[in-house]
């Protein structure tokens, strides 16, 4: 799914699921509730996590500024803008979301009627999914099958030989012998000390990042990798053509039950508007 889809059926869940709390008498339930709790409303970088493609980095003015870091306040900024804007459940309102039971161990009826298994946030995800002929397969074949690729794809001579005039050239600048790009990314060296995911930009660290990029800009390293990725690729998409149908079957149904959640399908549905931000109350 693009993030586009992603963004879409997150919106049309939130739909649902403000849907089944109004059902159950909870009128001014928000459409994007803020999580209980202070810690979902303040910004932990140590839960940043940093990752980088098998053939590295491509920019350069990002290796010559950051290195093999990043911008902490544009992360910041990022988790900040991104926070739901609605306020946070009441304690009856949390547990109908998320289907708490009773004392004795029964489920939960309010204005007699049973709260749904996991309550109404599993309900939105049960309506979405329902004419999902296998959810598994749908959302775990394809990255599996991808990381697979990426793999085979980094055992090709092609790609190793690529890597080898790769690091001799940032060898060459007078840096560290490195495998290949990503491992450069990875050295441990430039996150020693640090709890928050980031690098210090030391003068080495920033000197490795350019020499990084501009060896693999010369040496087209990257292209290399796509080449040998997209060869690879186009043969799974044959062997195994049956199997990627049927995922983009079910994500053809996924989609089409977005918008029908987002009334898309037959005028507005159920008076919800379509098309509103997650920010909204």
């Amino acid at each position: 799914m693009s993030a586009r889809d992603s963004e879409r059926m997150q919106r049309a869940q939130a739909y649902l699921v403000r849907r089944c709390m109004r059902s159950f008498g909870f009128a001014d339930f928000p459409l994007a509730p803020r999580p209980r709790g202070q810690l979902s409303e303040s910004f932990n970088s140590t839960m940043t996590l940093v990752e980088v493609s098998p053939y590295g980095m491509l920019d350069l003015g990002q290796a010559r500024h950051w290195g093999y870091g990043f911008d902490p306040d544009r992360v910041e900024e990022g988790v900040a803008g991104g926070l739901p804007k609605g306020r946070a459940p009441t304690q009856r309102e949390f547990e109908v979301l998320h289907g708490s039971t009773t004392d004795d161990g029964g489920d939960m009826v309010v204005r007699g009627r049973e709260v749904p298994e996991g309550g109404c946030s599993a309900e939105g995800s049960r309506r979405l999914m329902a004419r999902v002929a296998d959810e598994e397969r749908m959302w775990g074949y394809v990255s599996g099958r991808v990381r697979r690729i990426d793999k085979a794809v980094a055992k090709d001579p092609r790609v190793l030989r690529a890597f080898r005039d790769w690091s001799r050239c940032v060898q060459g600048k007078g840096f560290k012998e490195y495998e290949n790009p990503a491992d450069a990314f990875r050295d441990e060296a430039w996150r020693a000390g640090r709890g928050d995911g980031n690098t210090a930009r030391t003068k080495r660290e920033l000197g490795t990042a350019v020499a990084d990029v501009t060896c693999n800009r010369q040496l087209n390293t990257a292209g290399v990798w796509w080449a040998v990725s997209n060869e690879r690729q186009r043969a799974e998409l044959r062997r195994n053509k049956s199997r990627y149908t049927a995922v983009r079957a079910d994500l053809d149904r996924l989609r089409a039950a977005v918008g029908k959640a987002l009334g898309e399908s037959a005028g507005k549905a159920a008076g919800e508007p379509v098309g509103k931000a997650l920010g909204e109350r």
